[in-house]
């Protein structure tokens, strides 16, 4: 053993500790492996995975300084990304850490059975002690290998556990009380989830506030994320996490927003029917993200997977992936990216060909040839002014506390696929309606509601977790918001001991004491005048609204109404489509299942970039179900100026004189290059890596562009025009 430790001090010491800045990261990628040839997708950064590695990773690994080593000397800044509530810490649990085995602190089901995350790796209940051996064993070690920036993902605590010792323990500490079992009443549930909710905050707070601490001992700047699934998608799951609150810890730098196929394809209901609807599922999660810290000014990735977790065809992995790029992109607040997880996975993993076949191969050229287009063109995204297409100022109001109430159900009141969240943001984005988010926790923030005309609202799947947001949302309506509220408020968590029935408040629902500060009758139900804003009482729960066919009827009425009548913002358009004009990129979705089946066309010189031989088009029709990524030439600023505009490889060392152009294309082995690049004037010279190419059937006189193709190449492929 000292021999050991001995070798990994020396290759600690061996690795510079440079200055690295997480500033000028604009995309990034999650790995534990070591820098392969087949895998080196050329994103700003690289986040390394465990200082042991990936749990799920079966390949020999290398020492965690040894695989830092290996993507800096390819140019990558090096980050550090491990699990909060999993990872490769088998030391910790078998006891080679401390002398004690710690196996009992995971997270345990009502039938006694340990949540497992893989051998020997359960979810975990996060005590100090473990939190101790989180700083002492990995964050210090990554912060002495020289990175600067620490992504602890996926804080999580499943809703059916809480029934270990370890948590029993827990509870005594926080409540001062013995645990009680949180299947036997809505209240202990409640209270259960708001520990879990708790543990896990405390966790990243003291690890975050160490990896600070000690990065500036040794002169270093810290910064720390939290990459974590949407409050959408673990409430869906019945996962609890902090979520929100985080943006409080001021140890806290951003997030990465972890929206995937596997995610959004979680079913949900709309209009009497349950199914898949992953690209809306993928805009309200990436919206529910971006909500959360918009207010906060805290920094965003954006993350999409072609593939996901569970094994499927390719033509799936193929249209899932462009559903959840697309909707990624229809935020044109964020550009900043993890434009993958796992590259071994993607690029060397083995799927099935099709869906009705047993036969597996490694992704298919064409598409791995369209993923690296598509992720190319991440660095490149710009920012953006512009909106979506539609009626603007209509959010939803989540809480934390959404994942608080999912399990398990009491006194039979069900909530079937997070129906009473869906119920208020489905009727609305099914009809091309760019519904927004907006946190109960961030209403302090009048960055929150600024935009906002209409606020919906609902207390049947969720609670409000201090008596402050009901003050913050009264003066928002009688500054001249308008409130509309769904709810009997008949759910057997309304009851549960919270702020608004102990003490001197004595209020039978949550919403009675949000009423009273608005000057309405805790029984309300109709309309109501609150100083410049309007409230308006449904006394129908939101689910009903898309558990049963045409069930949205009365309240988009009233919606219309308000949004014309009391807004004043005109007419609320429904249609079947978004579009939004992003630099020189179109991004359309149109939707199924909406105000008709029309088809949605774009005009222009384009270039398609969801198809892998990269054709210029004069026009793009997207039918129902469908979206696009297309790129106009007549919206480059400059045509005389020699550019790659799509490409399935990143050029770097460009050279651009009065009669030629040249770059060096980097990009994976073994998949194909397909590039057009932008020129003055048609080439009478191409050259690959020095060979004449030029082939002037490649030349599109329309959009002044020149195709090319190749084999890529990691160390990189030269590439030069003349003419």
């Amino acid at each position: 053993m000292k021999r050991n430790y001995f070798l990994i001090s020396i290759l600690a010491m061996s690795i510079p500790v440079m200055a690295q800045t997480n500033k000028n990261v604009k995309t990034t990628f999650q790995t534990s492996r070591e820098w392969k040839a087949t895998i080196d997708n050329r994103a700003d950064a690289v986040m390394v995975y465990g200082v042991g590695g990936n749990p799920s990773d079966n390949s020999k690994k290398l020492s965690f300084e040894d695989r830092v080593r290996s993507w800096r000397e390819k140019g990558y800044t090096v980050h550090f990304m491990t699990g909060i509530a999993w990872g490769e810490y088998q030391d910790y649990f078998t006891g080679a850490w401390d002398g004690k085995s710690h196996l009992d602190e995971g997270q345990v089901t009502m039938a006694g059975d340990t949540i497992w995350h893989g051998h020997l790796v359960p979810y975990i209940v996060p005590s100090n002690n473990f939190l101790k051996y989180m700083k002492e064993k990995h964050v210090k070690r990554v912060i002495d290998a020289g990175i600067d920036a620490i992504f602890m993902e996926e804080p999580e605590f499943w809703a059916r556990a809480g029934y270990s010792d370890a948590f029993k323990k827990e509870w005594k500490e926080y409540y001062g009380f013995d645990w009680r079992p949180q299947h036997e009443s809505p209240e202990n549930t409640y209270l259960a989830n708001k520990l879990k909710y708790h543990l896990y905050y405390r966790a990243l707070n003291e690890v975050f506030t160490y990896a600070k601490e000690y990065g500036k001992s040794k002169g270093m700047d810290v910064k720390c994320y939290v990459p974590t699934h949407s409050l959408v998608n673990y409430s869906q799951w019945q996962i609890v996490s902090p979520e929100a609150s985080l943006a409080s810890l001021p140890c806290v730098d951003g997030y990465i927003a972890q929206v995937w196929t596997g995610t959004s394809r979680e079913p949900n209901y709309f209009d009497g029917i349950k199914r898949e609807r992953v690209f809306e599922n993928a805009y309200l999660e990436y919206g529910s993200m971006e909500s959360m810290t918009a207010p906060t000014g805290r920094k965003m990735f954006f993350l999409t997977d072609p593939i996901e977790d569970w094994p499927r065809d390719w033509a799936d992995y193929k249209k899932n992936y462009q559903a959840t790029f697309t909707a990624q992109l229809l935020y044109p607040n964020i550009a900043d990216f993890e434009v993958m997880p796992w590259p071994e996975r993607i690029y060397e993993g083995l799927y099935r060909t099709s869906a009705n076949s047993d036969k597996k191969e490694r992704i298919p050229r064409f598409y791995s040839t369209q993923m690296q287009v598509m992720i190319n063109t991440l660095n490149k995204m710009p920012l953006s002014e512009n909106k979506l297409n539609g009626s603007h100022g209509i959010s939803v109001l989540m809480s934390n506390s959404l994942m608080f109430q999912r399990f398990p159900t009491h006194d039979g009141y069900e909530d079937p696929q997070l129906a009473n969240f869906y119920g208020l943001a489905l009727p609305l984005l099914k009809r091309g309606v760019p519904v927004k988010t907006a946190h109960i926790e961030n209403l302090g923030y009048k960055e929150t509601l600024a935009d906002t005309k209409i606020l919906l609202m609902t207390y049947s799947n969720m609670k409000p977790l201090e008596p402050e947001a009901h003050r913050y949302l009264a003066q928002w309506v009688k500054d001249g918001g308008i409130l509309i509220y769904s709810g009997t408020d008949k759910d057997p968590f309304q009851s549960v001991r919270e702020w608004w029935n102990t003490g001197e408040k004595k209020y039978a629902t949550p919403s009675a004491h949000l009423f009273e500060l608005l000057d309405i009758p805790d029984s309300a139900q109709g309309e109501y005048r609150c100083g410049k804003g309007t409230v308006c009482v449904l006394r129908t729960d939101p689910k009903d609204y898309i558990l049963n066919k045409n069930g949205d009827k009365e309240f988009l009425k009233l919606l219309s109404r308000m949004y014309r009548q009391n807004a004043k913002a005109g007419e609320l358009e429904f249609k079947n489509n978004f579009y939004l004009e992003r630099g020189a990129y179109d991004l359309v979705a149109v939707l199924d299942e909406s105000v008709s089946n029309d088809s949605y066309v774009v005009k222009g010189c384009l270039i398609d970039l969801f198809d892998p031989s990269l054709p210029v088009i004069t026009n793009k029709k997207v039918n129902p179900g469908e979206q696009a990524f297309l790129l106009d030439v007549n919206r480059i600023d400059n045509k005389k100026f020699p550019q790659v505009l799509a490409s399935a490889s990143r050029e770097e060392n460009e050279e651009r004189g009065k009669r030629y152009y040249s770059y060096v294309a980097k990009s994976p082995s073994e998949t194909s290059n397909i590039s057009r690049v932008l020129l003055p004037a048609c080439p009478k010279s191409v050259k690959i890596d020095g060979k004449e190419k030029i082939d002037l059937q490649n030349w599109d006189k329309q959009s002044s562009t020149y195709l090319i193709a190749f084999e890529n190449n990691p160390d990189g492929v030269n590439v030069t025009f003349e003419w």
